[in-house]
């Protein structure tokens, strides 16, 4: 798996101010796009990072970046964990949430809804978009906002500078691993 990938669509997710990313990774073999994701998860893990393929099909994978502290904590929302349960979701469990994720993918074909919860999304808003079939909305960006949409603004445009200082850097020279930034809620600090 190529790093330019991460960094290109996990910017806000290596920097610790998204809680997770998934993209479309291309691949030749299967077993290389796994090694590649092992050797990703060595050396990201100690910065509180998980790399995890949801879905396969023919010659890409759906891949996900996360910061499983911080999903445990976006997903202990009540608003969240009400989501979540209606669709046969073990909110007790961060680990099987993700792999209840990755079922959802592989059965529906589409995104499931409640995927937004996983990338960050204000449960107000992943909630929104369910309900009114992603009409009705206030604005979109990375997402569709029914909740408050200044945050969102804000967001949006915190996410647009981090990617584009992370490519920079990238581009610069940089490794990701030093552009990963350390979870500091897992207790795991870097220099």
């Amino acid at each position: 798996m190529a790093e330019a990938h991460l960094i290109k669509h996990c910017a806000p997710t290596l920097a610790g101010i998204k809680t997770g990313s998934v993209f479309s990774c291309p691949y030749e073999r299967r077993e290389e796009l796994m090694d590649s994701i092992r050797a990703l998860n060595r050396r990201l893990s100690p910065k509180g990072l998980r790399v995890v393929p949801l879905r396969f099909s023919e010659r890409k994978a759906l891949i996900y970046l996360y910061r499983p502290s911080q999903l445990r904590q976006d997903l202990s929302d009540r608003e969240a964990s009400r989501i979540l349960e209606r669709h046969g979701y073990a909110i007790h469990s961060c680990e099987r949430c993700v792999v209840r994720l990755a079922q959802r993918l592989r059965e529906e074909g589409d995104f499931p809804h409640e995927i937004g919860l996983f990338l960050g999304y204000p449960p107000e808003d992943v909630r929104g978009f369910i309900e009114n079939h992603a009409c009705g909305f206030k604005c979109v960006g990375c997402w569709k906002v029914y909740g408050d949409e200044e945050a969102a603004q804000k967001r949006f445009r915190q996410y647009k500078k981090c990617t584009q200082v992370y490519c920079d850097r990238w581009n610069d020279g940089g490794s990701i691993d030093r552009l990963a930034v350390a979870d500091r809620r897992s207790g795991r600090f870097t220099n």
